[in-house]
């Protein structure tokens, strides 16, 4: 009978969040710090002209490392 109820759970949570998906809710942890498209772009490109490596760009643009590699991924 658990089972059954966890199922039952675990079908309208994936329904509530596909309706809040189409809803254009973002789901998901917000991230840490948000960047301009500007100043993702400008990242990118700097990293492309070798202007310093992922720490020394993360510290220059006051964000993560995680978050310039980001940028570099979408350029």
């Amino acid at each position: 009978m658990a089972e059954f109820e966890r199922s039952l759970i675990v079908e309208r949570v994936k329904a509530g969040m596909r309706n809040a998906r189409a809803k254009g809710k973002r789901i998901g942890r917000p991230p840490r710090t948000y960047l301009s498209p500007d100043v993702r772009k400008a990242i990118g490109e700097a990293y492309r002209n070798e202007e310093g490596s992922l720490w020394q760009l993360a510290a220059r643009f006051g964000t993560s490392v995680g978050m310039v590699q980001r940028c570099m991924r979408n350029l």
